[in-house]
């Protein structure tokens, strides 16, 4: 049986894919309050407002391409069980060939019904107009976990980590939760991370390999360490 790496990527992944977070300055989410498209009190308040700023993001997403950590990660699977947890919602991953990926907080290439959380549709690269139902009569809106939202694969997302041979961490901040709690339950594993933040929850931390470089670069110098830890080449 292969040993199972799991591995938690959140936004710094995507951004070197050219996808900006909602911390950069002049990116998509410059002129937008977070909370305002991003929150169920938001969409109550202005539906329009945010299904125009995902169908951006959407068309963002579709535009931009799987960047060298997406692909280290998709070729890994050659050698080890890969499952990859993202905070992303875009389909870097998918698109770059990883076959296991669990979405935390949802994937812009999908609608759901704004009544029922299980009446999901894929809708790929496509907008969301009002007046575009669900099957139960209700408007869609982005499949997208908001402020707000319970996060309804953290189940899922805990055992695999309760089950990993070994973790990796890329782009993520280790700050924003539920998420972030998600490498308590990774213990007595090799643990790496790969990020260029310097004060971060685990940067002090010795059971931590800390590759302090960008996601491109770092990725595939912490699956090689991680390799060496399984006992695999």
């Amino acid at each position: 049986m292969r040993s199972k790496l799991v591995v938690l990527t959140g936004a710094g992944i995507s951004a070197e894919s050219g996808l900006s977070t909602f911390r950069d300055a002049g990116g998509l989410w410059d002129g937008y309050n977070v909370y305002d498209v991003a929150s169920i009190d938001g969409w109550n308040r202005d539906p329009e407002k945010v299904l125009e700023f995902y169908n951006l993001r959407r068309s963002q997403a579709f535009s931009a391409s799987p960047n060298e950590a997406h692909l280290a990660l998709a070729e890994a699977e050659q050698i080890l069980d890969v499952s990859v947890i993202t905070q992303n919602v875009d389909q870097l991953h998918e698109r770059a060939g990883s076959s296991q990926v669990i979405h935390l907080h949802g994937e812009l290439s999908k609608a759901r019904s704004s009544v029922h959380e299980h009446l999901v549709y894929e809708i790929g690269e496509r907008s969301i107009h009002m007046g575009d139902k669900a099957e139960d009569g209700s408007q869609l809106r982005p499949h997208i976990v908001w402020f707000g939202e319970a996060v309804p694969m953290m189940d899922i997302a805990i055992q695999e980590i309760m089950n990993a041979d070994a973790l990796l961490v890329i782009g993520t901040s280790l700050t924003v939760y539920p998420a972030a709690g998600l490498i308590d339950f990774a213990e007595g594993i090799p643990k790496c991370i790969v990020d260029t933040g310097s004060h971060m929850p685990v940067s002090e931390d010795t059971t931590w390999n800390h590759i302090q470089k960008s996601a491109a670069v770092g990725t595939k110098e912490a699956l090689q360490f991680l390799f060496s830890c399984l006992n695999v080449n």
